[in-house]
């Protein structure tokens, strides 16, 4: 059980480049593009790569391997997240006028909801470095595979075991969360691509510095 004592640091030195551990991953990084629930780049997002501890790379990488060996290649969304990029997150609900992405992200939620729901946190694992939003990408059709599900669908569709989804989707889902599981992540109950390393190297630290390959280079 996580403590309720917290710290906010701006040191990086436990990060990677996540590339640098898996050549093979595929980015597509959402909160640097305006493809996002919000419609505009986020705070801190300064780069479109993923940064992650090196425990949660090495974990991943093992995975991807796994992946590789049945044809399939690992395709992430969100790594590490800074604090900031969630205040910004966390102002934009405030703002009640701007709901441009609606349509696309939450059709049937009001924006306020996205919170008490829990498809938005104040303080996001993502923000301790060892939780990562991905998907599986199919070698031989040059596609994702189908989940049912966008990538940051705020709806009970995404539940990894929403019972409205396809059998193929559905075992989809479960290729990827068995892969990861068995590598030590777990998943939780409202975002079939969102995974947490179980034995996360810091569990009660927050980091606030930007996603950027040169800031862990300096």
């Amino acid at each position: 059980m996580k403590s309720y004592k917290s710290t906010v640091t701006t040191d990086p030195s436990g990060f990677v480049v996540l590339a640098d551990y898996v050549p093979s991953i595929i980015q597509e990084i959402r909160y640097y593009s305006t493809y996002n629930f919000i419609g505009e780049r986020i705070d801190g997002y300064e780069e479109p790569c993923a940064l992650l501890t090196k425990e949660a790379a090495r974990a991943l990488k093992t995975v991807s391997n796994e992946m590789f060996v049945l044809g399939y290649r690992l395709k992430v969304f969100d790594a590490y997240r800074p604090v900031n990029a969630v205040k910004h997150f966390v102002l934009w609900s405030i703002e009640d006028q701007d709901i441009r992405m609606k349509p696309y992200f939450y059709p049937e939620l009001q924006k306020q909801e996205l919170f008490e729901k829990g498809y938005i946190a104040k303080q996001s694992s993502h923000s301790r470095g060892s939780t990562v939003d991905l998907t599986l990408f199919d070698m031989s059709t040059g596609k994702e595979l189908d989940m049912g599900s966008p990538f940051d669908l705020f709806s009970e569709v995404s539940h990894p075991d929403c019972k409205d989804v396809t059998e193929e989707q559905y075992n989809n889902r479960m290729l990827l969360q068995r892969a990861m599981v068995r590598n030590g992540f777990l998943p939780i109950d409202c975002e079939w691509w969102h995974f947490t390393l179980e034995n996360e190297p810091y569990p009660d630290t927050y980091f606030e510095f930007p996603v950027s390959s040169n800031y862990l280079r300096r």
